[in-house]
C-alpha cells in the first residue's frame, strides 16, 4: 500500500480541482497511481463538481420554513439569476430550509461548511451536476419566540424573519414588520443594541463627514474658515471669486475651484479639536447622528404603512400590544457582500478575436 502524502493529495486536487478528503479516497483506492485516481474522481463526477468551485455564485434565492414558534431562513446561491427561477433548483432550495430547521444548529454562514453541517453534500453535488452550475448552500438562521414571522421579497431575493414575545397571536402586525425590514434594511432592533464602540465610530465618522464638507457648516465656523483660507491659503484666482460672492455664500461652492473647496476642508480638519468643542457644531453633529440612528435603528424608522407618515415601527407595535416586544430580526440578501461576476460579451468576444 503506497503512502499517500500530503503533496500527492495537493497534486491531485490541482489536477482536478476535486475536494481534498475525495482526492485522498481516490489515491488510496488507486494505491497513489495518479493518473487512475484522476479517472476515479471523473466517474464519480467529483472532478466535474468540483471543477465548478471557481466560478462565483453570487445568485440564487432565499427561502424560509416554520414550525410552531420557530423559523429558518435559509440562502442558496448560483451562478445565475436564470437557475434561480428553476423549479428544480427552487425545490432544493426549500429543502435546504426543511434541513435547516430540523437542525440543532441556530446559525451557520459564510466562512463554515454549511453543507456538512446539514448532510447534504451528495444531495448538492447531484444537483450541481444536474442543473449544470456550481451550487453554494451559503447561509442560515433561526429565530424562536412566542410568535414569529416571515416574508420574502422579489421572488426570493430577499429574507427575512421576525421574532416577538409578549403577544402570541400578532402574525399579521410581525409580517408588516418583516416588510419594513425587506424595505428598509435596519442594522438594529433599537438603539440600545448598538455597542459603546459603534456608536463612537459612528460619531467620529460624522464629525470628520462634517468638517470634509465646510460650506455645511454652521456659518460663523464656515466663515472663520474662509477667514484663514483668504489669508495666503487660497489662490489669488479664488479669493477674487470670493470677494464677488460673498454676498450670497449659498452659490460660492459653485464656483470655486475644487483645490479651494479640498484647502477649505483641510483647514477645518486641522482646526477639529477647536471646532469639536463648539456647542453649535456640537448640536449639528448628534443631529446628524440621530438622523443616522433613525435610518438604521428598526424600532426609530417610520413606519411605511403609517396613514400619518409620521407614526414609528415602536408606536405602531404599542398600537397592536404594548407588551409586544422584538427580540430578533433576520434579513438575507441575495449576493451580498459578494464579489459578482460582470460579463461583458463584447469584449469576451472582441478578446477571442483578437
Amino acid at each position: 500500500m503506497a503512502n499517500i502524502t500530503a503533496a500527492m493529495v495537493k497534486e491531485l486536487r490541482e489536477a482536478t480541482g476535486a475536494g481534498m478528503m475525495e482526492c485522498k479516497k481516490a489515491l488510496t483506492e488507486t494505491d497513489g497511481n495518479m493518473e487512475a485516481a484522476i479517472d476515479v474522481l471523473k466517474k464519480s463526477g467529483a472532478a466535474k463538481v468540483e471543477k465548478k468551485a471557481s466560478r462565483i455564485a453570487a445568485e440564487g434565492i432565499t427561502r424560509v420554513a416554520s414550525q410552531g414558534n420557530t423559523a429558518v431562513v435559509v440562502e442558496v446561491n448560483s451562478e445565475t439569476d436564470f437557475v434561480a427561477k428553476n423549479a428544480v433548483f427552487q425545490e432544493f432550495v426549500q429543502n435546504v430550509a426543511d434541513k435547516a430547521l430540523a437542525s440543532d444548529v441556530e446559525k451557520a454562514g459564510d466562512g463554515e461548511d454549511v453543507v456538512t453541517i446539514l448532510d447534504m453534500k451528495a444531495e448538492l453535488d447531484e444537483k450541481t451536476l444536474t442543473i449544470g452550475e456550481k451550487l453554494s448552500v451559503r447561509r442560515f438562521e433561526k429565530v424562536t419566540g412566542d410568535c414569529v414571522a416571515s416574508y420574502i421579497h422579489g421572488g426570493g431575493r430577499i429574507g427575512v424573519l421576525v421574532a416577538a414575545n409578549g403577544a402570541a397571536d400578532v402574525t399579521e402586525a410581525l409580517t408588516n414588520i418583516a416588510m419594513q425590514i425587506a424595505a428598509m434594511n435596519p442594522q438594529y432592533i433599537s438603539r440600545k443594541d448598538i455597542s459603546d464602540e459603534e456608536l463612537a465610530k459612528i460619531r467620529e465618522i460624522t464629525l470628520e463627514s462634517a468638517l470634509n464638507d465646510p460650506f455645511s457648516l454652521p456659518k460663523p465656523i464656515l466663515n472663520k474658515l474662509i477667514e484663514k483660507a483668504v489669508a495666503g491659503v487660497w489662490s489669488a484666482e479664488d479669493v477674487a471669486i470670493y470677494e464677488e460672492k460673498k454676498s450670497n455664500m449659498n452659490y460660492l461652492p459653485n464656483f470655486l475651484s475644487k483645490e479651494a473647496k479640498a484647502e477649505l476642508a483641510t483647514i477645518a480638519l486641522a482646526d477639529k479639536e477647536t471646532i469639536s468643542a463648539d456647542k453649535i457644531f456640537t448640536g449639528l453633529v448628534e443631529g446628524r447622528i440621530s438622523k443616522q440612528l433613525k435610518e438604521i435603528c428598526l424600532l426609530d424608522q417610520t413606519y411605511v404603512k403609517a396613514e400619518d407618515g409620521k407614526q414609528t415601527v415602536a408606536q405602531y407595535l404599542t398600537s397592536v400590544n404594548k407588551d409586544l416586544v422584538i427580540t430578533k430580526i433576520v434579513r438575507f440578501e441575495v449576493g451580498e457582500g459578494m464579489e459578482k461576476k460582470n460579463e461583458d460579451f463584447a469584449a469576451e468576444v472582441a478578446a477571442q478575436l483578437g
